[in-house]
């Protein structure tokens, strides 16, 4: 349920995105979801790999500056109102969504959560009966 993302600081100039999937394609790493959020100065990368921590020690080897942060995987139809509904049932017991990021795949959804607390979100996933995503099936997306 709870899997591994990597944040990886990139400056802000051409080919550096470039440089981060050439090292995980060197390591045979997918890159399977991810996000770019960018100010004037710097982007974060934030990504869920097939082998994070192989991809860690790749990229620290490679001198970028890379955290491993927990985040939760969720499944949820592809229609409207779906992500509505899971993310209501959060709102309701108090837990706050510090940022997420999703992808489709014909009729489901797939969501990368980062909670303000993790072991909270969980709970009320399981107890809402919101499918899971363990870290294995993330990794393999």
């Amino acid at each position: 349920m709870v899997a591994k993302q990597l944040s990886i600081f990139l400056e802000n100039k051409s080919g550096r995105l470039t440089e981060v999937t050439e090292v995980l394609a060197k390591e045979n790493i997918n890159l399977s979801a991810l996000c770019i959020a960018e100010n004037a100065d710097f982007g974060i990368l934030r990504g869920i790999v097939s082998d994070p921590d192989r991809a860690y020690k790749a990229l620290k080897d490679n001198h970028f500056a890379v955290n491993v942060t927990d985040v939760v995987g969720i499944s949820c139809p592809n229609v409207p109102g779906a992500l509505a509904k899971v993310l209501g049932y959060l709102s309701e017991e108090g837990v706050f969504i510090e940022y997420m990021y999703s992808f489709a795949n014909n009729h489901i959804a797939n969501v990368v959560i980062r909670p303000s607390n993790l072991d909270k979100c969980i709970e009320v996933l399981k107890d809402k009966k919101v499918d899971l995503l363990a870290a294995s099936d993330l990794y393999k997306l």
